[in-house]
């Protein structure tokens, strides 16, 4: 069962608080400038609403509607525009700078699965000790891994290090 929360937005009915008002009958005809009062007896003849739908002019302009039906259309509207956004993920892949070629072909299909599915992909390598000290030996393993997913994905920036991380993040050609 799907619950839509319908949360008022525009005055109607009794809330217009105008002097005059320009109406709109349901099928789009201009009806004229009248009070409130008069506006909102044709609609309750109609069992309809009187609806602001525009406060911004020198006289407000309503409109004689089904203002729940109207509320629960919007709402979904709103709930379809929201199913067809994507999220996009941030994928992680943790190396070190002496990976095995074995290890980093299986990264590397990781990596490339997960851009193909539409994520980036943060590969990181870790420097643990000494390590730190052969920071150029990380750097070439993280451009082997920009020249190997090339073909999908390309790097947004060049290799950082931050701490003792150092990593680069890869988007989708």
């Amino acid at each position: 069962m799907e619950v839509f929360f319908i949360k008022q937005e525009l005055p109607i009915n009794s809330q217009i608080r105008a002097a005059s008002i320009q109406v709109i009958d349901e099928q789009g005809q201009k009806l004229g400038v009248m009070t409130p009062r008069e506006a909102l007896e044709i609609a309750e003849e109609k069992n309809l609403d009187l609806v602001m739908v525009s406060n911004n002019a020198d006289i407000p302009v309503c409109k004689i509607m089904n203002y729940g039906k109207y509320k629960f259309e919007q709402a979904k509207k709103e709930k379809e525009s929201k199913k067809k956004q994507k999220t996009v993920e941030i994928k992680e892949i943790r190396i070190t700078p002496g990976i095995e070629e074995h290890d980093f072909n299986f990264k590397a299909k990781n990596a490339k699965k997960f851009i193909q599915d539409g994520n980036k992909v943060r590969i990181t390598v870790k420097f643990r000790g000494r390590e730190l000290n052969y920071t150029k030996l990380g750097e070439a393993t993280l451009n082997k891994f920009i020249e190997e997913l090339s073909d999908v994905a390309t790097a947004e920036k060049k290799p950082v290090l931050e701490g003792k991380n150092m990593f680069v993040i890869l988007s989708q050609k």
